[in-house]
């Protein structure tokens, strides 16, 4: 069992694939290596549900993440297709969850993005749109790979499960023969 286990190969962003018990006499040569092939099989289980579960919190989190990242862009793109000659544009904008405040927007040449951990930084209109482009690019990037990601690991836990099966189908097989030659 220990070789057919190391042998595998990854995925990708480096997620194992779940062996595939096609013959169970590969896995388990006497009955006595049922109970720890089917401990390591459950382990392998947990383990894979275990990035199952951390990887959607991360798809959770690029859903909430790319749409503000969204909104901004779209944002700096207005401010940037905007003539200097405009009158000023009259807006309300949020300073905490139920307070608005009302600003006059005349042409500007930059804005203030929040980078995280209390962090704010200036950038020309056209740097904040390049920032902006490249982090929605990496956001959507990465919203792709989970999708993969959990694809591929409902795979891998079917598989492990069907395995488990197996082995547990190929004992009771084996417990028959041994009642039926006793």
């Amino acid at each position: 069992m220990a070789g057919a286990v190391e042998k595998l190969s990854n995925n990708a962003r480096g997620i194992p694939y779940a062996p595939f018990v096609d013959r169970v006499e590969d896995y388990v040569t006497t009955r006595a290596d049922v109970e720890s092939t089917l401990q390591r099989f459950q382990e392998m289980i947990s383990k894979y549900q275990f990035m199952e579960s951390s990887t959607q919190k991360r798809a959770l989190g690029l859903n909430d993440k790319i749409p503000d990242i969204q909104k901004t862009l779209e944002i700096v793109q207005f401010l940037a297709s905007r003539d200097d000659d405009a009158k000023p544009l009259e807006t309300n904008f949020e300073l905490n969850d139920t307070l608005y405040a009302k600003a006059n927007i005349s042409a500007v040449e930059e804005v203030y993005l929040w980078l995280g951990a209390n962090v704010m930084l200036s950038y020309p209109l056209p740097e904040a749109e390049r920032l902006l482009s490249s982090k929605l690019e990496a956001a959507q990037s990465s919203l792709r790979n989970c999708e993969e990601d959990l694809d591929f690991l409902r795979e891998q836990i079917t598989t492990m499960e069907v395995a488990t099966a197996r082995v547990y189908n190929w004992d009771v097989g084996q417990r028959r023969k041994d009642k039926g030659e006793s």
